[in-house]
């Protein structure tokens, strides 16, 4: 498997694949570390991830450089990303234990009703690679703090990052049978799904999610899939700056060059504010400065996929053809994978960049006259991740939130993530909870006990 610089389509390193009967192998060590690590007390598995985020921070610049080398986000945003993941893993280490600890929900005198918490067992991770620190520690911190082994595939395109991990969870003292990286892209992640694993979480595509739940449906054990978005966000006419909304839309829209699930991927602007507000957003979009990711200055990188730079073209052509205007952007830059950030205006729900996933650093903007057309369009959609509102009346915006059918909604923010809350999909979007408590019990089975002296 070839490793390339999006950024310059260099060739990185050459990986050897893993094959079916590898896979298999790596199986049978999780499966046979499982009674051994879940026996390790719980204390010390939260000592060892522990150490495992202080490596994290020990060996960010190569962490933060490989990644940006191999997925083209700015090297920033490498640094950020690595930050983040830490914060996370700390919100597991100090809720962990609260949620997963038996609980005496009652005790008539006679009999002792106790709930607890068993593992799952072989946990199978199928992570993503726009951000591969972040969607990673959602599903394998949480499964070996629960007592879980874990099959971890990384993306193809994040590969080294996925070594990386693998690498320092191992010198943070988790046993090597007790997380093991598999290594590969789509035939490895089929030789995955055809193993008895005791749950499937995967963060990707629609296409390939509905995949996956199809295939390991039958094995009847835990399924999380975290999908993407078409996600919304609509600018009412209460504002007070408008200068910093227009700036914040546009990071909400291009940062990580458009390649996150919960990015902005469709404005709505009510037509009060709206000539005012394009002026800002395409000035704001302008100011992007589009290179290689590794030069400080340049805050967009290289789109990860070059495949994915002709649907990318397909989205503006089709809108432009069908009526829209180009005000920003457009088209690849130089014969790498750079794309320019791209604002359309004019657009209609008749044009596939205001209904299919983008995931990119393409943002269709549309006028409209009220907060009813605003909720109708915003939920014209398959998908259901997140939706935003900016408005100064915050009953306002929760009455228009409440009425989109999406796991996340934000007002006077957006593409935002906290570990505190539980990130879930509607509809396309997904189906289980990451994040929060929720996203800590789905790692673990309960027991009821029943106990009378």
């Amino acid at each position: 498997m070839r490793i390339t610089n999006p950024a310059t389509n260099e060739l990185i390193k050459e990986i050897a694949e893993d094959t079916s009967q590898n896979v298999e192998v790596k199986y049978q060590r999780a499966k046979s570390a499982l009674n051994s690590w879940s026996q390790v007390a719980f204390e010390k598995r939260i000592v060892l991830i522990q150490r495992f985020g202080d490596l994290l921070d020990q060996n960010k610049d190569n962490l933060a450089q490989t990644l940006t080398l191999e997925v083209g986000k700015p090297l920033q945003e490498s640094y950020n990303e690595i930050n983040g993941a830490r914060g996370r893993i700390k919100f597991y280490i100090e809720n962990a234990q609260k949620w997963l600890a038996p609980q005496e929900l009652n005790n008539d005198g006679n009999t002792a009703d106790i709930l607890a918490f068993d593992p799952l067992g072989v946990v199978c991770n199928i992570s993503a690679w726009n951000y591969p620190f972040l969607v990673g520690v959602n599903v394998f911190i949480p499964s070996l703090i629960a007592g879980n082994t874990v099959l971890y595939k990384p993306s193809e395109f994040a590969t080294l990052t996925g070594m990386n991990i693998e690498k320092l969870l191992h010198e943070a003292g988790i046993p090597k049978d007790a997380f093991i990286a598999v290594i590969g892209a789509a035939k490895t992640g089929e030789a995955l799904l055809n193993l008895p694993c005791d749950g499937y979480f995967f963060t990707g595509s629609y296409k390939t999610g509905k995949y996956i739940a199809e295939k390991v449906t039958t094995k009847l054990v835990p399924i999380g899939l975290e999908l993407g978005g078409k996600d919304p966000l609509y600018v009412t006419d209460e504002i007070a700056d408008l200068n910093k909304v227009a700036g914040a839309v546009a990071e909400g829209c291009f940062y990580n060059n458009g390649q996150s699930c919960c990015g902005v991927e469709r404005v709505y602007v009510h037509e009060k504010v709206y000539d005012s507000f394009m002026e800002q957003f395409v000035a704001e979009t302008l100011k992007l400065k589009v290179g290689d990711p590794l030069f400080k200055d340049n805050n967009q990188g290289a789109i990860t996929r070059e495949s994915h730079i002709a649907f990318l073209d397909s989205q503006v052509q089709d809108a432009v053809k069908k009526g829209a205007k180009l005000l920003a952007g457009g088209s690849r830059i130089g014969k790498n994978n750079f794309y320019g950030p791209t604002v359309l205006a004019n657009v209609t729900h008749d044009m596939s960049i205001m209904k299919e996933e983008t995931f990119g650093p393409l943002i269709g903007v549309m006028k409209v006259k009220d907060d009813n057309e605003a909720i109708k369009l915003m939920n014209d959609t398959e998908y259901g991740l997140t939706a935003s509102v900016y408005c100064q009346d915050t009953d306002r915006a929760k009455k228009i939130l409440s009425q989109v059918d999406t796991g996340t909604s934000y007002i006077n923010c957006c593409d935002r993530v906290s570990p505190y809350l539980p990130w879930s999909g509607r509809k396309h979007s997904g189906v289980g909870s990451t994040l929060s408590y929720l996203g800590i019990l789905a790692f673990a089975k309960p027991r009821g006990w029943h106990i009378r002296k």
